[in-house]
């Protein structure tokens, strides 16, 4: 690096770290700067403050007030208390903390702090010079106001970085998430829980969300009844057609089955047939014979089948492959862990969508190969297809790329690094050490074996790496390379990938508070990086065995970049692509990535909201649509133009499909909540996605009011149906593989319901268009009974027979928290699915089970236990 690069690189660090006394660069003087001749912190100060200094976080309240900014949010904020107290004596100045705000904040007091928002969702504390130090145990407060709502506990982020410039940073001891040994749920320390409904709990005076107690959960749950026999028969998910003889008895397997294969390949249902061992269900010459085969049937849509079960034999006969590995599964459902029998029965099936996928994000926190693994297991166990894959957003890069190894090399890590030159900056909590679970990155091996794992569960791997919105991690790799090669004097090679104009002065801020995130659509470099980006990974696809055939550019929230740049300035006043403005940069960026794609023999997907801006003439003729329009906003109107438009609609749908929201209306419970604030199993179970709209009759908003649906403005074409359905795990604030499976299960069995089966009790899509409320009572009080009366099967089947073999798979999904009501002295308790251990404790005494109504007096707590007895739901308190 040269010694001017070396003075702004420095200029940047002093800026970034928030200090007023910055020296000027010293340029092209060969001048070294002495740090420590500047600032009288110590490294040892640094680490007293890290190990002493207690954080406490309490959101006061979401009532907004006049100090709040009119002009953002419309005029919503919350106001928080930030306090710290030091457990010793510490008189050092001149540090300041990075710290990790979801919501960025406006404004703030403080006698002795100042703060600010830097980038993304990351903020910075420092001293005034009122700052007199901290006497022991003395504490001092930081009030601020930050735009939108705090509504859940899980919006705080951890590990608060101390630090000064020349010091090694430190994360402050009290702000570091721990482990909960009972439930294996994530704990960040410093926040306070929220006690108050008003000021807490609500985001506004009309938000009509109840906060969901132990009293209020026991009603619902009083409704479930249970079904034995039908817990046995039941299959997940619901085959299309089950026959069931009234005199049929079960048949026996203690003595396991002898698979024969007839036509089928070995390796086409080894997944499968593992899993049946795993299950209990061993292979022997002396069990129940199990014949496969595949029978071509071109009236039969792909993954079909045919199951028996006799008690002579059992057989399951695919249109092909997949399809006997489909039925595989089916018999894997109808085992239940511990038993030696099988219902005997007859069914045919097959998927009602061709497109039954999960999205994990690993991109914002990173989640291991060994949780997709298991993640595919379990996919495939409930027939889902499609692994979407988000590899690359703001915040990690997670895939080598081996021509370009700057963007794992930088983009997969975060640490404290305010240049970016090793890492990118610690975002969403990330703390200091670049080794942690949330960096990290998938080598070619890696992909390759999540590739052929999916390949041997009949599951399509599709990639996604965010462009053009959403790319700082491969924007900063891409600068770093620049750097890099401007230092070897290969310019040429420097520019090669460049992704930014470094003389673009645009002011922009992205949906998640970025001013620096978007690729730059008028420079050619962008797409020289695409095309060597997409080619590289398709090689890995072909060499996997899974050839890459369609491709997620993302293409989603791009924000008003471009509008300063001198690149873009002379692109837009001449170019022979028909751009006449910078409103038309989004949708050229897309339509020519789609070109490239073409060209790679590569299908094209994206986010509705980026892809609908493009020209359909400019675009490929298969085009994947994933809609994630709120339908409280009218979400259904814009899903059906795309459909329109004769694209591939993959239903995404925030309100019901993105697991990253909580389960239930509760501070504790964990997850964004910008669309619904409770997105239960039960709720997934009550998804119609051929009828967007009729959801109005009998959803809420996000503040639990009615909505209206009006489908007479964009009515679906007649017989326009939709490609599929896609649940969603964002990843921001996920840190852990556990946290990630307790978000995903069991929501994604409910997801596999929904996409595989088509409920007798769904209300038909009506394509001449209707008005849709509370009021238009489309969806009948006898549909509802049919809808509950499954329902409540589907319950029981999880808590008596899904939820034991989630546990062999060492899955670690939610446990649900009790619902109970103290009557006449008595406790009574119930829970969401049947089969699982309700304990309680007294007065905190000893938890003990609950079987039937107790006498109990005092403080009670609550809590469920997994089958194998080795989890603990959070624990919850009766009145």
């Amino acid at each position: 690096m040269n010694k001017k690069m070396l003075a702004l690189t420095i200029a940047a660090s002093l800026s970034l770290l928030g200090c007023e006394k910055a020296p000027k660069p010293a340029v092209d003087t060969g001048e070294r700067i002495n740090l420590q001749a500047i600032y009288s912190v110590t490294q040892s100060d640094i680490n007293k403050i890290a190990e002493n200094l207690a954080v406490n976080y309490r959101v006061v309240t979401n009532i907004p007030t006049d100090k709040c900014d009119s002009k953002v949010a419309d005029g919503a904020c919350f106001e928080v208390e930030l306090t710290f107290t030091a457990k010793q004596a510490i008189a050092a100045k001149d540090w300041t903390i990075h710290f990790s705000q979801i919501a960025p904040i406006q404004s703030f007091e403080s006698d002795d702090f100042s703060v600010k928002h830097l980038n993304g969702d990351l903020h910075l504390i420092s001293l005034k010079d009122t700052f007199s130090g901290f006497a022991p145990g003395e504490q001092k407060t930081l009030n601020f106001r930050a735009m939108f709502w705090s509504l859940a506990e899980s919006d705080v982020m951890p590990n608060y970085i101390v630090s000064a410039p020349g010091l090694e940073a430190r994360v402050i001891e009290s702000t570091k998430p721990f482990i909960d040994k009972e439930s294996g749920l994530e704990v960040v320390p410093h926040v306070e829980a929220f006690t108050d409904t008003n000021t807490q709990f609500k985001r506004s005076a009309s938000d009509n969300t109840q906060w969901l107690t132990s009293e209020k959960l026991y009603q619902r749950n009083s409704r479930l009844v249970e079904d034995k026999l039908a817990v046995i028969q039941a299959i997940i998910p619901t085959p299309k057609s089950v026959s069931i003889d009234a005199n049929s008895g079960f048949a026996d397997i203690s003595q396991g089955i002898a698979v024969s294969l007839g036509n089928v390949k070995h390796e086409e249902v080894e997944a499968a047939i593992s899993r049946l061992g795993k299950l209990g269900v061993k292979q022997s010459s002396a069990g129940l014979p199990l014949r496969l085969s595949i029978v071509s049937n071109n009236d039969k849509v792909i993954g079909s089948y045919g199951l028996t079960v006799t008690d002579k034999e059992i057989s399951i006969v695919g249109v092909d492959a997949n399809g006997v590995f489909n039925g595989l599964q089916s018999l894997a459902s109808l085992v239940t862990v511990g038993e030696s029998r099988l219902p005997m029965l007859a069914v045919d099936d097959e998927p009602h969508f061709a497109f039954r996928g999960m999205l994990v994000d690993v991109a914002r926190n990173f989640h291991s190969k060994e949780f997709i693994l298991k993640l595919l297991d379990q996919m495939a166990a409930y027939k889902l297809n499609k692994l979407h894959l988000h590899l690359g957003d703001d915040e990690g890069w997670r895939l080598e790329i081996p021509s370009l190894p700057e963007l794992t090399d930088i983009g997969a890590k975060r640490c404290f690094d305010v240049i970016e030159e090793n890492c990118l900056i610690s975002q969403l909590g990330a703390g200091i050490d670049d080794n942690s679970s949330v960096s990290g990155y998938y080598s070619v091996s890696d992909y390759q074996e999540i590739l052929q794992a999916a390949t041997a569960r009949h599951i399509q791997v599709i990639p996604s790496l965010d462009m053009p919105g959403h790319s700082r991690a491969s924007i900063k790799a891409m600068t770093a390379r620049y750097k890099k090669f401007m230092a070897l004097e290969d310019e040429a090679k420097a520019k090669q990938f460049l992704l930014e104009d470094f003389e673009d002065n645009t002011t922009y801020s992205s949906v998640q508070f970025y001013g620096d995130n978007t690729i730059n659509a008028c420079l050619e470099s962008s797409y020289d990086f695409v095309v060597e980006v997409m080619t590289q990974v398709k090689k890995i696809h072909a060499d996997a065995g899974q050839p890459l055939t369609r491709y997620h550019i993302g293409a989603d929230e791009t924000a008003g970049a471009w509008l300063e740049s001198p690149a873009c300035k002379a692109f837009v006043a001449d170019n022979d692509k028909g751009v006449t403005q910078m409103s038309e940069l989004g949708a050229y960026f897309i339509e020519r990535v789609a070109g490239i794609l073409s060209d790679l023999d590569i299908e094209t997907a994206g986010w509705s909201d980026g892809m609908e801006h493009t020209r359909v003439d400019n675009m490929p003729a298969i085009v994947q649509a994933n809609a994630w329009d709120a339908l409280f906003w009218g979400g259904h109107d814009k899903v059906h133009q795309l459909a329109n438009r004769d694209w591939q609609v993959v239903i995404s749908s925030p309100d019901v499909l993105y697991f990253d929201f909580p389960h239930e209306a509760d501070p504790k419970e964990h997850g964004y909540y910008w669309a619904s604030r409770h997105t239960n199993t039960e709720k997934v179970f009550q998804f119609m996605p051929d009828n967007l709209p009729v959801h109005a009759e009998f959803w809420l908003d996000r503040q639990d009011n009615a909505y209206v649906a009006d489908d007479t403005k964009t009515p679906l074409a007649a017989g326009q149906k939709f490609l599929g359905i896609q649940g969603q795990l964002w990843s921001e604030n996920v840190r852990t593989d556990d946290m990630v499976e307790h978000k995903v299960f069991p929501r994604l069995l409910a997801l596999a319901e929904r996409a595989w089966h088509q409920a007798d009790w769904a209300v038909p899509y009506n394509y001449q268009g209707a008005k849709y409320s509370s009021q238009s009572n489309t969806f009948t009080a006898d549909l509802k009974a049919m809808r509950d009366s499954q329902w409540y099967s589907f319950a029981s089947t999880l808590g008596h027979k899904e939820f034991a073999k989630l546990e062999l798979a060492q899955i670690d999904y939610r446990l649900p928290t009790v619902g109970a009501i103290i009557q006449a002295g008595k406790l009574h308790a119930n829970i969401a699915f049947p089969g699982l251990t309700i304990e309680y404790q007294v007065n905190g005494g000893n938890w003990l089970t609950y079987h039937d109504p107790i006498a109990v007096s005092g403080e009670v707590n609550l809590r469920s236990r997994s089958t194998n007895g080795l989890r603990a739901s959070r624990i919850t308190q009766v009145k």
